[in-house]
C-alpha cells in the first residue's frame, strides 16, 4: 500500500484532525511516514487564521511537486475549506477537502489512486473537491494513533463557532457551533485511559460553549460543565486541560467548577485580544475590559495560584496609540503569566477587511506594538518563574526534550514547561514531582523527587 505524509499548519485542533485522518489511513492499510519525501500520497492540512499560515501551506505544497511529484497530492482544513476549487489550478494538487470531510479523505485517496491506476487522467485530469457542509461530522475526530508511553492526548468534542468576531475567518470556515454527546465523549476518554492517558485536553473552537444550543442545563449546570463533570470522574484520568475558551462562557457554575473539581489544571487560557472597549467593539467581542478583568479576578480567587494567559491582537484596524496603550495599561494591571501577541493580519471572507473605513494601521506601527507588549509581558511573567526556584513542582512527563533530547521535558498542572535529567523508562508518561533548581525564559529546569 502506499505511505502517505500529512503535514500540519495552524492549531491543537488541526493536530487532532490529522491525527483522526492518520489512523484512518492505517486503519485502511497504508503507512504514515514522517517525510514528505518517502511518501507516494502527500496532504497538507491548512490554517487560514493568518495570511502567513495559508502562504507556508502554498510553499510547502510548491516545494514538495518542485522536487517530485507524489502519486496524490491535496489539501485539508481550513485554507481548503475557504479557497475550495481554485485551490487545484493554483497548486496543480489532485485533492481538496473541507473541515467536515475529514472522514471521507481515504475514501478520496483511493479513488483517486484508481482513477491514475485505469489511466483515466490521460484525456483530462481528475481531481476531487468536497468543501460540502456534512450533518453530524463533529462526530468523526474520535479514534487516536497514541506514542509509546504518551501520557497526554486532545479530545475534539465539537466543531464551528458562531461568534462571528471581526477578525477570524473561522465561522466560515469550520461552520457553526455542533457537539458531541457527552456519552460519547466520555467513552473515548475511558479509551484512552485505558491505554495509559492519564491528561486530557477537551478541544472546541470556543470550548465552554460547548452544546449549549443542543443539550440541555441540568441543576443549573451547563452542558460543558456537565461534561467536565463527567470526564472528571474517569478512572485514570490524572488531569484536565481545555482550550480554547471565550469569556463570555465563563458563567457562575464553569468558575465553581474550578473549586471542586481538583483534576482540573490550574491554568485557563483565555483570549483578551484587545485592551480597549472601542476595539472590542469593532471585533465583534461582546465584553468590557473592566467585565474582563473582574473575570480573571473571580477565576483567581476560585483556584488561587491559577495561571492565566491570554491572546491580543496589535494593530486592528483603526487601533490608535490611545487605543494600543490602554490594551498596554491592561496587561499591567492584570499580569498575565503568558500571552501571544499577534499583528492583525487581514483575512479575506473577514468584516474587519472589509473596514474601509478605519485606519489601517502600518507594518512598522504593528511591530513596533508587538515588540513593546512582549516587553510587557517578559517583565511581568518571567519573575513569576523566578519565584518558583527552590519549590517543588508536579509535571506529567511528556518525553524528550525539543531542544536537547538527551533530557527529559514535562509540564505542570499551570503549564509551565520543566526540562530535567531522567530516565525515560521510568519517567515517561509519568506524573511526579520537580525540584526546580533554574528559571530560563518561559522554561524552569530541576531534578525529580524520588519517586516508586
Amino acid at each position: 500500500m502506499p505511505r502517505v505524509h500529512i503535514k500540519t499548519y495552524g492549531c491543537q485542533m488541526n493536530e487532532r484532525d490529522t491525527e483522526q485522518v492518520s489512523q484512518m489511513f492505517v486503519e485502511r492499510g497504508y503507512t504514515m511516514t514522517a517525510r514528505d519525501e518517502d511518501a507516494d500520497v502527500v496532504l497538507i492540512n491548512t490554517c487560514s487564521v493568518r495570511d502567513q499560515a495559508e502562504q507556508k501551506a502554498l510553499g510547502k505544497m510548491g516545494m514538495v511537486r518542485r522536487r517530485r511529484i507524489p502519486l496524490v497530492t491535496g489539501f485539508m482544513g481550513c485554507m481548503a475549506q475557504s479557497r475550495g476549487s481554485e485551490l487545484v489550478d493554483k497548486a496543480n494538487v489532485d485533492l481538496v477537502v473541507g473541515t467536515q470531510k475529514y472522514h471521507r479523505v481515504v475514501d478520496y485517496v483511493d479513488e483517486i489512486i484508481r482513477a491514475k491506476e485505469a489511466k483515466q487522467m490521460d484525456d483530462e485530469r481528475f481531481s476531487i473537491v468536497d468543501v460540502e457542509e456534512e450533518t453530524a461530522s463533529q462526530n468523526t475526530i474520535r479514534d487516536h494513533t497514541l506514542k509509546e508511553k504518551q501520557a497526554s492526548a486532545f479530545v475534539s468534542i465539537m466543531q464551528g463557532c458562531n461568534m462571528k468576531c471581526t477578525f477570524c475567518i473561522v465561522p466560515y470556515t469550520r461552520g457553526g457551533e455542533r457537539g458531541r454527546p457527552i456519552a460519547d465523549i466520555v467513552e473515548e476518554v475511558k479509551r484512552l485511559a485505558d491505554r495509559g492517558v492519564k491528561e486530557v485536553t477537551l478541544l472546541g473552537q470556543i470550548v465552554n460553549l460547548y452544546g449549549r444550543h443542543e443539550f440541555p442545563a441540568v441543576d443549573g449546570k451547563s452542558p460543558f460543565v456537565q461534561l467536565l463533570e463527567a470526564v472528571h470522574e474517569v478512572p485514570g484520568i490524572q488531569r484536565i486541560r481545555f482550550t480554547s475558551p471565550h469569556p463570555i462562557g465563563y458563567k457562575k457554575d464553569l468558575i465553581e467548577a474550578f473549586t471542586y473539581l481538583p483534576k482540573l489544571a490550574e491554568h485557563v487560557h483565555l483570549p483578551v485580544q484587545s485592551g480597549s472597549d472601542a476595539i472590542l467593539k469593532r471585533m465583534h467581542r461582546p465584553y468590557t475590559t473592566a467585565r474582563f478583568t473582574e473575570l480573571v479576578e473571580r477565576i483567581r480567587a476560585a483556584r488561587p495560584g491559577i495561571s492565566v494567559t491570554t491572546d491580543v491582537i496589535v494593530g486592528f484596524p483603526g487601533e490608535t496609540e490611545e487605543h494600543y496603550l490602554e490594551t498596554r495599561q491592561m496587561f499591567e494591571n492584570i499580569r498575565f503569566d503568558n500571552a501571544f501577541v499577534f499583528r492583525y493580519s487581514k483575512r479575506r471572507g473577514t468584516p474587519a477587511a472589509e473596514m474601509e473605513d478605519a485606519i489601517q494601521v502600518p507594518e512598522r506601527v504593528k511591530e513596533e506594538r508587538n515588540q513593546d507588549l512582549l516587553g510587557v509581558v517578559n517583565r511581568i511573567a518571567l519573575p513569576m518563574y523566578d519565584a518558583l526556584v527552590g519549590q517543588e513542582v508536579e509535571i506529567l512527563c511528556e518525553g524528550p526534550s525539543k531542544t536537547n533530547e538527551e533530557r527529559l521535558t514535562g509540564r505542570t498542572g499551570s503549564n509551565r514547561i520543566v526540562v530535567f535529567d531522567g530516565n525515560p523508562e521510568r519517567h515517561v508518561g509519568e506524573m511526579f514531582k520537580v525540584r526546580v533548581t533554574e528559571a530560563g525564559h518561559f522554561t524552569l529546569f530541576g531534578d525529580p523527587v524520588l519517586h516508586a
